[in-house]
């Protein structure tokens, strides 16, 4: 249980406290009301009751994980859920209040209120996990691109010689402005892309300027020609 789940807790149990002693000790004291607590009351106050243990559920939900990317797309739970708590509590306190408000409206009401909320529940919690899921799938589309590029930045910090240098330059620009989203069809040209890379760094280790050279415009056209194939998938 993290901090914020923590505090967030104290602050829900205030509120329920609140409600719980305005509902039982507030309530009758309200001028020329009779206090009835029969199944209209008990109905109204379970609805809510459920609808406070909702909200506290999203929360723990909301901030159960550190990540604080994931904790802001769980924000949208969080409002939703005290929306639904405090549509709930005006309109159950409206139910309570109404003079021979039938227990059966009472129930139809709160039961409305409580399955439309629970709807925008769920949708909430879809769309975080939906928006989630294509940022995983981009960060593991992209993952090849971002390792070549360590990859090319570690081998030109290797370069001796002003001559091998300024090879790796070459490649590692040519790998810099590639197109960073990578594809399953793009396996076979990325795998000898590897291959060749680390041939590169064996040349650029030994500071073999005619090798490095050859390998280099070798890793050139083969990136070129990756970047034309991943334009072409997005056609």
């Amino acid at each position: 249980m993290n901090k914020s789940f923590k505090f967030y807790a104290g602050i829900w149990t205030v509120l329920l406290a609140i409600w719980c002693v305005i509902v039982f000790f507030l309530r009758p004291i309200i001028p020329e009301y009779i206090a009835d607590y029969d199944n209209r009351f008990f109905t109204v106050f379970t609805f809510i009751l459920i609808t406070f243990i909702g909200n506290l559920i999203c929360a723990f939900f909301a901030f159960s994980n550190d990540n604080p990317k994931k904790m802001f797309l769980n924000m949208p739970l969080i409002i939703v859920s005290w929306s639904a708590l405090i549509t709930m509590l005006v309109c159950g306190t409206a139910l309570i209040l109404i003079p021979n408000c039938p227990a059966w409206s009472a129930i139809i009401v709160c039961a409305v209120i409580l399955a439309f909320n629970a709807m925008a529940v769920i949708k909430a919690i879809w769309t975080a996990d939906m928006v989630s899921n294509v940022d995983e799938k981009v960060k593991a589309q992209t993952s090849y691109i971002r390792n070549l590029m360590v990859d090319t930045e570690g081998i030109l910090s290797r370069a001796k010689s002003d001559a091998v240098k300024s090879e790796c330059i070459k490649v590692h620009d040519q790998v810099r402005y590639s197109d960073p989203m990578s594809h399953d069809a793009l396996s076979v040209i990325e795998a000898k892309i590897t291959v060749k890379v680390d041939e590169f760094s064996s040349s650029v280790i030994a500071d073999d300027v005619e090798k490095a050279k050859a390998i280099a415009e070798e890793l050139i056209i083969l990136i070129a020609e990756r970047n034309k194939k991943c334009k072409a998938l997005k056609g």
